[in-house]
């Protein structure tokens, strides 16, 4: 990320996995991600890690593999829950409550091979707020 004057900057990679991401191309947003947390060394590679195993779990889960969703589901809290409140614009607990509430069936199934659909009205958003006006800079990736 870079800071431009008072207006803060995302990453482009960061915000192209977005893009991605809420127009529902998992796979795209994963590979998008991936290609940032290789090159990234601060302090943020958990965050960026969770939410490719975020974007995984959906794309397997719009795929019928419900064991790979399942799995992937347990870690994304792991990887991101110590970033919240707000981390790089996202809100961590409102984005972890509507990444739960779609995965809510997975998470609950006790089956093998369950046969669980994708509810296209549950399907979780990223939406970056802003930092507020006056607050510490945005350094590039891994720059402190």
């Amino acid at each position: 990320m870079v800071a431009t004057g008072s207006t803060p900057e995302y990453d482009p990679l960061y915000l192209r996995g977005i893009e991605k991401f809420n127009a529902c191309d998992y796979y795209e947003s994963h590979e998008i991600w991936e290609e940032l947390w290789t090159e990234y060394r601060g302090d943020s590679r958990k965050f960026y890690q969770g939410l490719i195993q975020a974007a995984v779990a959906l794309y397997h889960f719009g795929n019928g593999n419900i064991r790979g969703a399942r799995k992937l589901h347990k870690s994304v809290h792991g990887y991101m829950e110590s970033y919240a409140p707000l981390h790089l614009g996202l809100d961590i607990e409102s984005f972890l409550s509507a990444f739960d509430t779609c995965l809510a069936e997975v998470a609950a199934s006790t089956e093998e091979y369950p046969s669980i659909q994708l509810n296209p009205e549950l399907l979780p958003e990223i939406h970056l707020d802003l930092p507020p006006l006056g607050s510490q800079p945005i350094h590039p990736p891994g720059v402190a």
